[in-house]
């Protein structure tokens, strides 16, 4: 191993740190090499430990049961040359089967809630009582809203669904207002998540994903995330279910209900996936900045799961469309 810097103290902790690990790239057991940590590096590479001194890190390597990609993956079954960014990934035997750009850091709209959910899930309690604050009067023209107002309370299990399934933004604000204790602190845990997560391409401002500078995702680092959101139960019942209906208590006390469909069109039978392959759940997002965007768990029919991700297509159809094409390469 070799000695390096901490990014932004170099001369206080020349040396102080074993900063090195070994990352497999484009598939575990593939091509290895060494690299020292920097903040900047276009590829997600490690995560980010904190040591006993405040100021310092420790990076070690995270490939252990993932892939890792630092270039494209070409294959034969899929040419998509009119997505930004793409790729698919074995999650049982470890193997990238294609990407496109899958580390450019692109604006993720409501992918960006895979991350809340996962920081909400970690951080708060499923039982954990929400109340409504004025963050969630939310006016950017488009914005996805469940119609919440300040005072009005639902648990965090409730508000999950209605973030992953109908990917409310008034809901993003609330979660993260709960459980963060005000929207910054919150998103001062979800970039600290995607540190320790390898994640370390992405940029989180806010929680809902709505467009503004300086927030991002790269379609690795978005499958980074999902696969640890993956490890909670409550994430995986949520996002294979087509619709949810609720009941949750207004300012005034009286009970309003919620019905909310699944955004993801695999699963309210809009498109079909490939024959052989089931659509398991993801999560989908949708801005003018960012396209249409998708990330899919899919199994095949001896039950392996793969994970795919598209990012600014230009439309619905074409988002649907290309997914579809992109599973095909499971076959």
């Amino acid at each position: 191993m070799k000695c390096t810097n901490d990014i932004g103290n170099q001369k206080k902790r020349i040396c102080a740190l074993l900063v090195c690990a070994v990352l497999v790239l484009t598939g575990c057991g593939a091509e290895k090499y060494e690299m020292p940590y920097n903040s900047n590096y276009q590829v997600s590479s490690f995560r980010l430990m904190q040591t006993a001194d405040a100021n310092a890190k420790v990076a070690e390597t995270f490939a252990a049961d993932l892939c890792v990609v630092d270039k494209d993956v070409s294959n034969s079954e899929v040419a998509l040359s009119d997505v930004a960014s793409v790729a698919l990934f074995d999650v049982d035997s470890l193997d990238t089967l294609y990407a496109k750009n899958a580390n450019e850091q692109l604006d993720p709209a409501s992918l960006t809630k895979v991350m809340t959910a996962l920081v909400a899930l970690k951080h708060g309690s499923p039982e954990q009582l929400l109340t409504a604050g004025d963050n969630v009067l939310i006016t950017e023209p488009g914005a996805q809203l469940c119609g919440i107002k300040p005072g009005d309370t639902m648990t965090l299990e409730q508000a999950l669904h209605v973030l992953l399934l109908y990917s409310a933004n008034d809901v993003a604000n609330m979660i993260a207002d709960g459980v963060g204790g005000s929207i910054p602190g919150f998103v001062e845990l979800m970039n600290e998540e995607a540190q320790e997560l390898g994640a370390t391409n992405c940029h989180f401002t806010n929680p809902n994903g709505l467009t503004e500078e300086g927030h991002y995702m790269t379609a690795y680092d978005l499958y980074l995330i999902f696969m640890e959101a993956m490890q909670y139960d409550l994430f995986n019942e949520i996002i294979q279910l087509p619709s949810y209906s609720t009941t949750y208590r207004t300012s005034d006390g009286s009970e309003r209900t919620l019905e909310v469909n699944n955004s993801n069109q695999y699963l309210v039978g809009n498109y079909a996936a490939p024959e052989n392959i089931t659509v398991v759940g993801g999560k989908t997002g949708t801005t003018k900045a960012a396209g249409h965007c998708l990330i899919l768990l899919s199994r095949d029919s001896s039950g392996k799961r793969y994970v795919s991700v598209i990012m600014n297509a230009d439309s619905t159809e074409n988002l649907y469309t290309k997914m579809s094409r992109l599973l095909e390469a499971i076959q």
